[in-house]
C-alpha cells in the first residue's frame, strides 16, 4: 500500500480542517453535491448536466495532455511546424477545459479534474508514448481530436435534450474549435 507524504507546512492547516474523505466513494459523494444557486434550471437537470460535463471535462483534460505529449516528442523534417501546432492545440484545449469547468461551477457543481479522476473517466484511447515521427503524432493526435469532437457533439445533443442551451452553447464553441484543430492536423496527412 502506498503512503502519502505530508508537507510539513500544510500539516498544521490540515489539523484545523475537517478530515478529508478517505474512500473513492466518499470523495465522489462529496464532489457530487450541488452548491446553492439562483440559476433557474431545475436541480435534477443541473445534476445531470454537471455529471455529463464532468465526463467531457475528463476527456478534455486527457486531450490537453495528449497534445502536450505530441509537442514534447515530435521529431523529423516538420519538427518546428508540428511542435508549434501541437503547442497551439494544447493552449486552446486548456481554454476548453476552463470553459467546461466554469460551466460546472455556474450550475453549482464541482469540476472533477484530478489526474486520478481523468484516468478513470476518459473515453479517449491512451496516447502511444513511443512515437517520435511527425506523421505518427499527426495520426495519433488527429484520432484523439476526432474522438473528442464526436463526444462533444453527443454532449450538445444531451444538453439540448435537457433544455440547457447555455451548456449546449459552451460545447458548440468547443466543437467548432476542435474541428478547426483537427483540420490543421489532418492537413499534414494530405
Amino acid at each position: 500500500m502506498a503512503t502519502r507524504r505530508t508537507n510539513p507546512r500544510s500539516a498544521s492547516r490540515a489539523r484545523d480542517t475537517a478530515p478529508a474523505p478517505t474512500s473513492v466513494n466518499e470523495r465522489r459523494a462529496d464532489a457530487f453535491r450541488l452548491y446553492p444557486t439562483k440559476n433557474d434550471l431545475a436541480e435534477s437537470t443541473r445534476r445531470e448536466v454537471v455529471e455529463l460535463l464532468n465526463a467531457r471535462l475528463a476527456d478534455c483534460i486527457d486531450l490537453e495532455t495528449q497534445a502536450k505529449q505530441a509537442h514534447w516528442n515530435v521529431k523529423g523534417p516538420s519538427f518546428i511546424a508540428l511542435h508549434e501546432l501541437f503547442d497551439d492545440i494544447h493552449g486552446a484545449v486548456d481554454e476548453y477545459v476552463d470553459l467546461i469547468a466554469e460551466r460546472i461551477v455556474q450550475l453549482g457543481g464541482i469540476p472533477e479534474g484530478t489526474v486520478g479522476v481523468v484516468a478513470q473517466r476518459t473515453t479517449l484511447i491512451d496516447y502511444p508514448l513511443a512515437l517520435s515521427k511527425g506523421s505518427e503524432h499527426v495520426a495519433a493526435l488527429s484520432d484523439a481530436l476526432a474522438a473528442f469532437g464526436r463526444a462533444v457533439r453527443m454532449g450538445i445533443d444531451e444538453m439540448t435534450d435537457l433544455k440547457d442551451a447555455d451548456s449546449a452553447d459552451v460545447l458548440t464553441e468547443i466543437s467548432r474549435g476542435v474541428d478547426k484543430w483537427l483540420w490543421f492536423v489532418e492537413a499534414h496527412q494530405q
